[in-house]
């Protein structure tokens, strides 16, 4: 019978202090010692009869052998963490809380009817939606954060998406913008050297933002109605959410740009459950009624 050389804690402390930069930042971000760490690598490369890292200076490096190994010891740990995680969701049932991570283009409107349905039957879940742009929201996919997540454009790598909708980005400003006097613009570069609202992404790890970003000028807010309101008041231009602006754009507060080439944008939105296995009742049937939202209609075993 086949008995493991290794244990999974041996490699999760290896991917440690691959993934903190040494030993020593990988005893504090664990809460151990150096000294048992450095022991557990040791033994693993004695059990394995393969060099794993090695130390330059204070920091430790993998070898070549190592990286193909540590790359599949993260998809073992992986598949053992879900495993787990399945075997509770089993054994717990009704689920207390659910997060979704809602991209802010996707239309409010939708989710809130959802959630409204979704209420009369909640049996005390909390709900709670975290507002994300660009690779925030596949961020928090990523790293299994939320339970639903209403992503906008291409979705997360390794995940299975559900079409939902597509939001349409218009151009606008305000009436008394320069831009407003020749709302059809043929030549980028003169947008470019207009002020620019942008929508500042949410990710931890990317200074990327939402929108054209030619414009030398920027002003970066948190969401669309803080960009509406700068707009409103007689500065820049910005890429908004056609429903978002219609009232302003009927009313003339707004008027709509049109820029040769890219007078609109389609941003296509789905709805992506990060980890299906770890999925319970409550996160089902709130999936259910957002996706009847749209009229998809999904029976499930």
């Amino acid at each position: 019978m086949f008995r493991a050389k290794s244990t999974l804690e041996q490699w999760r402390i290896l991917q440690a202090v691959v993934d903190h930069g040494g030993y020593a930042q990988a005893a504090t971000a664990l809460n151990k010692s150096q000294s048992s760490l450095n022991h557990a690598v040791a033994k693993l490369q004695h059990q394995l009869g393969v060099e794993l890292l090695e130390v330059r200076g204070r920091k430790a490096y993998l070898t070549p052998r190592g990286e193909v190994l540590l790359r599949r010891s993260r998809y073992i740990t992986q598949s053992v963490m879900e495993l787990e995680q399945l075997a509770t969701n089993l054994e717990r049932g009704w689920e207390p809380s659910l997060t979704i991570a809602r991209e802010i283009i996707y239309p409010m409107d939708k989710l809130i009817a959802a959630i409204n349905a979704f209420l009369p039957n909640a049996r005390g879940t909390r709900v709670s939606v975290i507002d994300s742009v660009l690779n925030g929201t596949h961020e928090l996919v990523e790293e299994n954060k939320v339970d639903i997540a209403l992503c906008g454009g291409n979705p997360p790598k390794g995940h299975l998406a559900q079409p939902l909708c597509v939001t349409e980005m218009i151009l606008v400003c305000h009436p008394s913008n320069p831009l407003a006097a020749e709302p059809k613009i043929h030549d980028d570069k003169f947008l470019a050297q207009q002020l620019q609202i942008v929508i500042r992404d949410t990710a931890a790890k990317t200074n990327k933002d939402m929108g054209w970003l030619k414009a030398e000028q920027r002003w970066t807010v948190s969401n669309f109605h803080e960009a509406k309101a700068i707009l409103c008041s007689g500065s820049g231009f910005c890429w908004l959410p056609k429903e978002l602006v219609e009232k302003e754009l009927a009313s003339g507060e707004l008027v709509r740009l049109y820029l040769t080439g890219s007078e609109s944008r389609k941003v296509p939105i789905n709805l992506v459950v990060p980890n299906r296995d770890d999925q319970g009742p409550a996160g089902e049937a709130l999936e259910l009624l957002i996706l009847a939202q749209h009229g998809i209609s999904c029976q499930r075993q």
